[in-house]
């Protein structure tokens, strides 16, 4: 079986490395517009829309049957409010200024295509930010980190020193969980490990 993640994200691309799968990345251009409100609908959309996408044009190529696709989007969301990756420095501050002191929820959809089957679902994940100062917050979007991330951070980055719990899945925040991707790949009668 040959694995192909639909996703651009480093971290995402990280985690199936430490875990020993044998992938291949093919970025999916899909457009990521949508009025879901709800943040657990919305990222099982996109999930499935990345990987659709790609095995669509796999298909149109045809490319080897046995082939397993693996979306995923992940946001944060605070107050029912879904945070995306910040435009500016100015959104990034108000991103962290809303997290600091609080939980907020990271959530990320996951889709598994294989041949004609298709599997979506989420994983939910809390996490307990310190208290911060705006002079702090000021300092830390003033690195790279901030950027490209849901929610303005990274919890395997700078700004785990803010983190003081999680209660959950830590690989979900950092963007694929690994439990419930595992767990997916079980149902449809996959080992993505040989």
């Amino acid at each position: 079986m040959k694995i192909i993640l639909a996703s651009k994200s480093p971290r995402r691309r990280e985690i199936l490395q430490n875990l020993g799968v044998k992938f291949d990345v093919v970025i999916s251009e899909t457009d990521e517009s949508s009025d879901i409100n709800d943040p657990c609908e919305l990222v099982e959309e996109l999930a499935f829309r990345k990987a659709m996408a790609v095995f669509a044009d796999i298909n149109n190529k045809r490319v080897q049957a046995d082939i397993l696709v693996i979306g995923c989007d992940t946001v944060v969301c605070c107050d029912g409010k879904i945070l995306g990756k910040p435009k500016d420095k100015a959104d990034a501050f108000r991103m962290i200024k809303m997290l600091q002191g609080r939980a907020h929820e990271v959530i990320s959809g996951v889709a598994l295509i294989y041949n004609n089957q298709v599997l979506v679902r989420h994983e939910v994940t809390k996490v307990f930010f310190d208290a911060l100062t705006d002079s702090r917050i000021e300092s830390y979007i003033s690195t790279d980190e901030p950027y490209d991330k849901a929610g303005g951070y990274a919890v395997q980055g700078i700004a785990s020193r803010f983190i003081g719990r999680l209660e959950g899945c830590y690989f979900n925040v950092v963007g694929l969980p690994v439990n419930l991707l595992c767990r997916m790949a079980d149902k449809l009668n996959l080992d993505m490990f040989n």
